[in-house]
């Protein structure tokens, strides 16, 4: 078991749930979604570190850092997330999840930074060989 199976079942209680399938593609950089339409017309980056990126790119790194970091996690809103993922994407992951774009943001945003936490240990983001899912 990697290290992003070991967080993300931590976080959902161990079983494999559509939030988790959506989250192990997004941070696992397995599953790129969005295509065309995403992120201003290109696709987004994989795993953790495209996920960073996009933060910096929306003009709120300092949140997604808070996460790697070894102080408290600042909180991110669903409209937040929507502007870094772009509709298209957030469309297609709520879709995979079997939710509405609005819940799936919101559960989204409780997830993810408790989920980058996880996955940065002592503050450090893991070379993407290491992040095996």
């Amino acid at each position: 078991m990697g290290l992003l199976d070991q967080v993300l079942g931590g976080l959902m209680g161990g079983g494999n749930s559509p939030m988790q399938s959506v989250l192990t593609g997004l941070l696992g950089g397995g599953q790129q979604q969005g295509g065309p339409g995403a992120m201003g017309g290109a696709p987004m980056a994989g795993g953790l570190g495209g996920i960073l990126s996009a933060f910096e790119q929306a003009g709120l790194g300092h949140i997604a850092q808070s996460w790697v970091g070894n102080g408290p996690n600042q909180p991110v809103s669903p409209d937040q997330l929507q502007s870094v993922l772009g509709q298209d994407r957030v469309q297609s992951m709520a879709s995979q999840a079997g939710m509405q774009p609005q819940d799936f943001l919101s559960q989204l945003s409780q997830h993810l930074p408790a989920a980058v936490n996880g996955m940065t240990p002592g503050g450090t983001v893991p070379n993407e060989g290491t992040v095996s899912v």
